[in-house]
């Protein structure tokens, strides 16, 4: 049986690193032992190609082998070593309990992104305290067009490199609620620099409002965000911006400390 799932590079001429990856990918979303074939197969990889990427990996203690059913699943290396990494981080520890002290407050999923090429990569995620909430995680890639932390990175360039970005770009609709014009974007950017954050209402996921704000970290432009549902955030968005902007200060300016 070929597993259909999501997230899997389905692309010809994959380099090694993207096969390894996407071999993680493939339990991840299965969330079952498989065997060779059946891992080939949802990695779109060629038998003999998984057969030696999967021996390596064997051979270092990332995945081991079952007998009976024959399978093959991630050990828990994986995991640790990214937790390890992840507990080695400087910036995320400054960043971290001002970022659980603005969700508290506010109730509602934070984000911390930046800018990598014509995306915002999301680098922390914490989860809002609702049952019903916006729900990311760290990695997610999003356009800059349709988030509000991709606005506000924007918007924190100089206002020419703003037209200059903007101009011949053409934006995919991503809800019915994006803004695709170029000269519309740049206005609701504008706005949001006037204001001193930026919003976005249904433009990257239908019914959830986000509105976000961003700081200098040394020569590294970051943005953090605010984000929940419309039908509670429409009343608090003031409130969150007051409060996301508190927290842009501070971290700012506890960065500048430790520098």
């Amino acid at each position: 049986m070929i597993l259909n799932l999501p997230g899997v590079c389905m692309a010809e001429g994959r380099g090694a690193v993207d096969r390894v990856i996407d071999i993680f990918e493939v339990f991840r979303h299965g969330q079952r032992p498989l065997s060779l074939t059946e891992l080939a197969a949802a990695a779109r990889l060629p038998k003999s190609s998984c057969h030696v990427i999967v021996g390596t990996l064997i051979a270092r203690g990332y995945l081991y082998s079952l007998e009976h059913p024959r399978a093959l699943y991630p050990t828990q290396r994986l995991l640790d070593v990214a937790h390890d990494i992840v507990a080695g981080d400087p910036f995320l520890e400054h960043v971290l309990p001002r970022l659980e002290a603005l969700r508290d407050a506010s109730t509602e999923t934070v984000i911390l992104g930046k800018r990598q090429g014509e995306r915002v990569v999301y680098l922390q995620v914490l989860d809002g305290l609702h049952s019903i909430r916006y729900s990311a995680k760290p990695g997610d890639l999003k356009p800059l067009h349709s988030s509000a932390i991709g606005k506000a990175l924007l918007g924190a360039q100089k206002e020419v490199s703003l037209h200059d970005w903007a101009v011949g770009q053409s934006f995919p609709r991503i809800t019915s609620g994006t803004i695709c014009d170029p000269e519309q974007l740049v206005a609701d950017i504008q706005r949001g620099r006037s204001a001193g954050f930026f919003q976005t209402r249904g433009e990257n996921v239908e019914d959830v409002w986000a509105v976000a704000a961003f700081f200098r970290a040394g020569r590294e432009t970051m943005a953090i965000g605010v984000a929940g549902p419309r039908h509670r955030m429409q009343s608090s968005i003031e409130s969150c911006a007051q409060q996301l902007l508190t927290t842009c200060n501070l971290v700012s300016r506890q960065l500048a400390q430790t520098n």
